[in-house]
This record gives C-alpha cells, sequence and structure tokens, in this order.
C-alpha cells in the first residue's frame, strides 16, 4: 500500500438523535499524499469536522477505516497524537492568565521538545508573525488577529508532519489573513513532506493554496481535483459579471428572474460586483433595464471566467451563507 499522509476507506459516522440515525459520513474514500496541501470544502453541515475529528483521533468511525501516516485511528491513537496538530479559527487557545510565551512553552512541554529547541522555535515564530514585542502580553489581552496567529505557531511548535487547519483564518482582518496565507506556503516548502489539510469557507484562499480540494457534501466527497481540473467542469458555460452602484443593498439582493447562481461581492461602499449565469444572451437587455428601475447604476459588464466559487455552487447546488469567494 502507497504511504499516504491520509487515507480513508469507505468511511461512515453514524449519529443517533432520538430514534434517528444521522449519518455524517457516508462512504468518504480520499487519499492525501505527504508533503500536500489539500483542501476540503463543503457546506456547513457536510461532514468537514465529522472527517476532521476522526482523523485527529477525537471521533471513532462508525464503519469502514481511516489512517494517518500509516496508522489507524481506532488503533494507533498515540502514535497518530505525536506526529500532528490541529488549529482551528476562532479558538480560545491557551490560558488567559498566562503571556503568550508562557503559553507556547507550556504546549511545547506537552509535545516533549528540548527546552533549548522549543525556546529557539518560540523567539523564531514569534518575530515571522510580529509577536515579539507581545511576547510577555497575557493572552487574555490579546486581540482576535493576535491570538490567531499565536494559536497558528502553537500548531507548528511541535513541528508535525500533518497539520490540520479548520478555517485558520475565520474572522481575521486581510492583513492578517494574507500573513497566516504566506506563512503555510513557505512552512511546507521549508521541510519536504509536510502535509496540510485545510478547510476553509473563503473560496479564494482554498484556490491559492490547495494542491487538490474536495467538496464534500450531505457527508460524501461529491469532487475531487486541482483547482484547475474543477475549473474545467464549467468550461462549456458562460459567467458574468457586473460592477453597480447602489445605496440599498437589499434593492440588489432582490430576485431577478432569469439569472442564476448569483454572487454579490461588495468592492467598496455603495460599489458591488454581482456575478452570475444566464441561459439566454437576449436577457441581458431586460437585467440591465430591471438594474435600471431599481436605481442600480451599472459601472460596467464583463463575460468572465469561471471561479472555484462557481464551481462550487454548480455542485453543491445552492448557496452557503457562510461561503465567501
Amino acid at each position: 500500500m502507497k504511504d499516504f499522509a491520509i487515507k480513508t476507506v469507505d468511511l461512515y459516522r453514524f449519529y443517533k438523535k432520538g430514534k434517528r440515525i444521522i449519518e455524517a459520513l457516508k462512504g468518504v474514500n480520499i487519499e492525501v499524499e505527504k508533503g500536500e496541501l489539500f483542501g476540503l470544502l463543503g457546506p456547513n453541515g457536510a461532514g468537514k469536522t465529522t472527517l476532521i475529528k476522526i482523523l485527529t483521533t477525537i471521533l471513532l468511525p462508525s464503519k469502514g477505516k481511516a489512517f494517518v501516516l500509516g496508522n489507524d485511528v481506532e488503533k494507533n491513537t498515540l502514535k497518530i497524537r505525536e506526529r500532528i496538530n490541529m488549529v482551528s479559527g476562532g479558538e480560545w487557545s491557551g490560558y488567559g492568565i498566562l503571556t503568550v510565551r508562557e503559553n507556547l512553552w507550556m504546549f511545547s512541554q506537552f509535545y516533549g521538545i528540548p527546552s533549548r529547541v522549543a525556546k529557539r522555535r518560540i523567539e523564531e515564530y514569534l518575530e515571522i508573525f510580529g509577536l515579539k514585542e507581545d511576547g510577555n502580553t497575557k493572552v487574555s489581552k490579546l486581540s482576535t488577529g493576535m491570538r490567531q496567529k499565536m494559536n497558528i505557531i502553537r500548531g507548528i511548535i511541535s513541528d508535525p508532519e500533518v497539520l490540520f487547519l479548520d478555517e485558520p483564518t475565520l474572522g481575521l482582518d486581510v492583513q492578517i489573513a494574507r500573513t497566516v496565507r504566506s506563512f503555510i506556503k513557505s512552512w511546507m516548502r521549508e521541510k519536504k513532506g509536510r502535509t496540510v489539510l485545510l478547510t476553509t469557507h473563503y473560496l479564494h484562499e482554498a484556490e491559492e493554496l490547495c494542491d487538490r480540494i474536495a467538496i464534500i457534501n450531505n457527508g460524501r466527497i461529491v469532487a475531487l481535483d486541482t483547482p484547475k481540473g474543477l475549473k474545467k467542469r464549467m468550461k462549456n458555460k458562460i459567467f458574468y459579471s457586473v460592477e453597480v452602484r447602489t445605496d440599498s443593498y437589499d434593492r440588489l439582493k432582490e430576485d431577478i428572474p432569469f439569472i442564476y447562481n448569483v454572487s454579490i461581492n461588495p468592492i467598496s461602499d455603495g460599489k458591488f460586483e454581482l456575478k452570475f449565469q444566464i441561459d439566454n444572451e437576449e436577457k441581458i437587455s431586460d437585467l440591465f433595464l430591471t438594474l435600471k428601475n431599481r436605481n442600480i447604476l451599472v459601472s460596467s459588464f464583463r463575460k468572465r471566467e469561471p471561479t472555484l466559487e462557481d464551481v462550487f455552487f454548480e455542485i453543491v447546488g445552492e448557496k452557503d451563507e457562510e461561503v465567501h469567494s
């Protein structure tokens, strides 16, 4: 058997809710290569969190098998935990009464890292993430962005072979999120074989970072390919983008009957990009008339290339309010 970083074989997970049996995972099969940055996308309730909990040995499978670094998640729990780590976006990690350095030191000792190595890594990563001057600040006093930077450091301090990143940039401002993405890429390049499994609701993030992406929906893997390969699925479909100005976002959200797969992305105050598909190009003039009647000014109009967002919505079949382009 090939030596994969992560492998699942017909993986199922059942929950009992009253008299009902809920299938959170339904025969999931994935294989993640060592050294790969693998993305897992899906709407809320699709099974992402359940899958990660099984792979990180927090939950047991109901049926099927899961392996991390060749170890069975049911039989070799401790062997797996020694070689992985996990960071979740928005989590409160560590003790508020301890400083950043004290928290990182504590976590390093959980993994048995020698003192000299731990101190060197802590100072190195504090410098990289711009937390050097805040190293002696109590965690309870940190901003959300600073706390998440500390969480990232906590996740890599043990030099894991497989790192699970569950929405690592959730709620972060643009600059900090960019810093985190940049670090993830450089961290993987530093040492051959480092593997990351990333879940995110930010589709541009998945497109920028991931070598391959699996889309999960209703407990099943419904697509698995490179970002480029996924977008090729849409090569025969035509997509449009309209840049508009309006003082009423609600008017822009109202249904327009002849367009579909609509997404609205804010550009600046009062300015938005409206992305959509349309079956009949002759209806474009009706679109412009509808927008005009709603006092929505059209600044530009163009055909565009399909994005990962388009693929996601096409496959999943409905828009998830938590998924962002």
